[in-house]
């Protein structure tokens, strides 16, 4: 129940080959963890100038993780700067928000930090693939040379696996008002005060991204910090960076459809996420109502 597992597997053309996606699915709506690893050979993807042909294989945390309509799955690099292999960082200091879809489709958001001037406005981008690295395509990119830019692509690595590990309980489920729906505020408080760390799953925090869709969709995040008030039975938590994307299937970045910061979080269903705009890098703290899922670690004493 606590070790890291095969959920799906895909080869280079992205076809199913071991697992299923409604297992990676069902993972991921009960609070699992999610990392994907993928292989490639050096001079195809990192530098194709190079005479090594050498097989590099990758696993990265996505901390990050989507549940669509309930069924598709993706998974977010929310903590990651660019990486020049095998050397260290990239040139320029940013985030980059890489996006990896059940399906094997990528995205990628990269917020600069280095304060460089602007020249681009938001909006489409002209779309380059690469003439010389024949196994990345190009599906959509936006706002060159504006400090946020995006683009939607997949490289054909020469396999996909997702790697699910279920240490979570869920303890809690409460709808936007705080109404409890199963669980309790109790229990959650019990887990917390032996050092158990919480995971939230939270429902419909993209909605105001320009979704129209409708479609049903949950953000799952650790949290870092958490307040009980004893008297007034409410709990209280601060999470990891979150990254909102505007839902789909399957996720993509978009102009304007992305955006990243924190959330703290009450289980009388207040949410408060100081948001960063992605092209400006200023602050705004917007006040929302969700329904939320509280997961508590699991993991057995050793």
């Amino acid at each position: 129940m606590t070790g890291w597992r095969y959920a799906l597997t895909l080869d280079a053309s992205r076809k199913v080959v071991e697992g299923n996606s409604k297992d990676l699915a069902d993972a991921i709506g009960r609070g699992a963890d999610l990392r994907i690893g993928t292989e490639f050979r050096h001079n195809e993807h990192i530098d194709t100038a190079s005479a090594n042909g050498e097989l590099v294989r990758e696993v990265a945390e996505f901390a990050v993780t989507y549940l669509i309509d309930g069924r598709w799955t993706a998974g977010i690099m929310s903590l990651r700067q660019p990486v020049e292999l095998p050397v260290g960082f990239g040139p320029r200091p940013s985030m980059s928000f890489f996006l990896y879809n059940e399906d094997g489709e990528q995205a990628i958001a990269r917020p600069f930090l280095d304060g460089e001037p602007i020249v681009g406005q938001p909006g489409p981008s002209p779309e380059v693939s690469p003439v010389d690295m024949p196994k990345y395509h190009q599906g959509g990119s936006w706002d060159e040379g504006t400090n946020a830019p995006s683009h939607n692509f997949v490289y054909d690595f020469d396999c996909f696996r997702y790697f699910v590990r279920q240490r979570w309980e869920e303890l809690l489920v409460h709808d936007a008002e705080g109404n409890v729906q199963s669980g309790s505020v109790a229990a959650l408080a019990a887990a917390f005060a032996e050092g158990r760390a919480v995971k939230v799953g939270v429902c419909g925090l993209c909605a105001n991204l320009g979704d129209e869709t409708g479609l049903r969709h949950e953000l799952f995040i650790e949290t870092g910090s958490g307040y009980y008030y004893t008297e007034k039975q409410l709990f209280i938590a601060g999470s990891h960076p979150v990254v909102r994307v505007r839902p789909g299937i399957p996720m993509r970045y978009a102009s304007r459809g992305w955006d990243f910061g924190w959330l703290v979080l009450r289980t009388d269903g207040a949410v408060a996420y100081r948001r960063c705009d992605p092209y400006t890098l200023a602050f705004q703290d917007l006040e929302l109502r969700c329904s939320v899922r509280w997961f508590a670690d699991a993991t057995p004493d050793v």
